[in-house]
């Protein structure tokens, strides 16, 4: 009898051990979203070198694999068939001699241009000298080399001739965005040159020649311009360019973003139809995003889901740093104007577990859905439209006390998410705030749909016209969701799904 106790007693530690490590596993990983993607250890920013290659999606990403802060780059690697489902690869590009590993980007050299061979899969990126950088000589530390490979980028071999385009004196000469330009017959590269793009043109990846500039007298005139997109995508019958934009500094909410234009591409010279400043997100936590290649017209965009603000002082857990969901670029025309639209990429559609729907809503006050969503343990997609443009709020919170609070304001026509007190908000750089977005769409009814993920809150208004994409750091989910209203609202449908992963 006596040694049954013992037994028992043991077992009872032992599932207590087990419990306790548990919990600690599950208390570090507690901000890691689920149908995102973010890295298994170490610092992770700027997607990088995205290309669709044999039904696969590759994502490269800018990483420091040692420690949880900004360090020495290298290409991280992941591979999804969804977009939505990730998997880690090893590391595609290191450190050398020339200096570590900046953003860039990815082509197919279809007719072997490059002399790697046919179908080489090719990767155009910064070689950043950090020596040359801290000796203070004024000499650039930024030029651009390749590295190929031929086994759908299991492993690589960097350019014997690198650095292929070196910089004409500029510090800031960085983060190569590559593409196929039919009507020439050439590959045009858009590069982040300061607070400008520079478009340089080549017949074989290796020789570059200058063909145009874009961005004095243009768009925010905060910051430094990075990660350079330009690309082409069908409207009316025609079709229209876009070129992205990320800046350092300057954006919307404070800290970094990225901007758009609208407008013309000959070869050679970009023109914008628009003077207005325009931001792919209106939200703090979206940057440094570009477009995957090799995808025909569609366009499939991800970002960087932080802010160089704080970047380095969010919460850590073994990993820092994550990806926005993937998204759908089109345009669509205002008025007489063009704007461009995000919404995320239909293969989601397919990971949400049974859709809910909710018709014809009465709000006056509050309307509780809570026991609705509690379920979903704070990772879910909510859409709902309004019959009418009144102001409303949804409320999520937890039994902390915790809440994340989104709504539209029909007097100042404007969107908004407040993460004031959102969980750990003590973050520093002005992290716990109101964040507005202005409504873009014209007419009535208001339409938003909404993903939660752990610590990520992405919300696609008016069929993407208003984007913006927040983190916050909750102690635990949010499990509580009331619809709010001053005055009464009518709901024309509601619809809310949990999302597998």
């Amino acid at each position: 009898m006596k040694k049954v106790k013992l037994i028992f007693v043991a077992f009872i530690l032992v599932a207590c051990f087990i419990n306790k490590i548990q919990a600690q596993v599950q208390g570090a990983e507690s901000y890691r979203p689920q149908f995102h993607f973010s890295p298994k250890k170490g610092w992770m920013n700027d997607p990088n070198g995205m290309i669709f290659l044999n039904g696969k999606y590759h994502l490269f990403f800018q990483h420091n694999p040692n420690a949880t802060t900004w360090g020495p780059m290298h290409w991280g690697h992941a591979i999804s068939t969804d977009l939505v489902n990730w998997q880690e690869q090893k590391i595609a590009l290191y450190p050398d001699s020339l200096g570590t590993i900046f953003s860039g980007s990815a082509v197919i050299d279809k007719n072997n241009t490059a002399g790697f061979g046919k179908n080489a899969l090719v990767a155009v990126f910064t070689h950043h000298d950090h020596k040359v950088e801290e000796s203070k000589s004024g000499l650039p530390a930024q030029h651009q080399s390749l590295a190929y490979s031929m086994d759908e980028g299991k492993t690589w071999t960097k350019y014997s001739g690198n650095p292929v385009l070196r910089s004409p004196g500029l510090q800031a000469f960085r983060d190569p965005k590559v593409m196929w330009y039919e009507a020439d017959k050439q590959w045009i590269m858009t590069l982040a040159t300061g607070g400008s793009a520079t478009f340089y043109a080549s017949k074989d990846l290796k020789s570059w020649n200058k063909v145009g500039e874009f961005g004095v007298g243009f768009g925010s005139p905060e910051g430094t311009w990075e990660c350079p997109d330009l690309f082409s995508l069908p409207v009316n019958g025609g079709q229209k360019w876009v070129l992205l934009s990320s800046l350092s500094s300057g954006a919307p909410n404070g800290g970094s973003g990225t901007q758009y234009f609208v407008g013309q591409f000959d070869g050679n010279t970009f023109t914008p139809d628009h003077k207005d400043v325009r931001w792919i997100d209106y939200g703090t936590d979206n940057y440094a995003g570009i477009t995957w290649s090799n995808t025909g017209e569609r366009k499939i965009f991800i970002g960087w889901m932080n802010n160089w603000t704080y970047a380095n002082v969010i919460p850590e857990q073994g990993w820092r740093g994550a990806a926005t969901i993937a998204r759908d670029l089109n345009l669509k025309q205002v008025g007489n104007e063009f704007y461009l639209t995000s919404l995320p990429v239909k293969e989601l559609n397919g990971m949400t577990g049974k859709t809910n729907v909710i018709k014809n809503i009465q709000v006056k006050g509050d309307y509780d859905l809570s026991a609705k969503i509690a379920a979903f343990n704070g990772k879910f997609q909510l859409e709902l439209a309004t019959v009418v443009d009144e102001s409303f709020s949804l409320q999520l919170g937890n039994r902390k006390g915790e809440m994340l609070i989104i709504g539209y304001d029909k007097a100042n026509n404007n969107f908004y998410m407040d993460r004031s007190k959102s969980g750990l908000v003590s973050i520093p750089n002005n992290f716990a705030k109101n964040i507005i977005a202005p409504r873009i769409a014209k007419g009535s009814p208001v339409s938003l749909k909404l993903l939660l993920d752990a610590s990520s809150a992405e919300l696609f208004a008016d069929e993407g016209l208003t984007v913006m994409t927040n983190t916050f750091f909750n102690s635990e989910p949010f499990n509580q969701l009331y619809i709010k209203t001053n005055k009464p609202v009518t709901i024309q449908k509601l619809k809310y799904s949990g999302i597998k992963n």
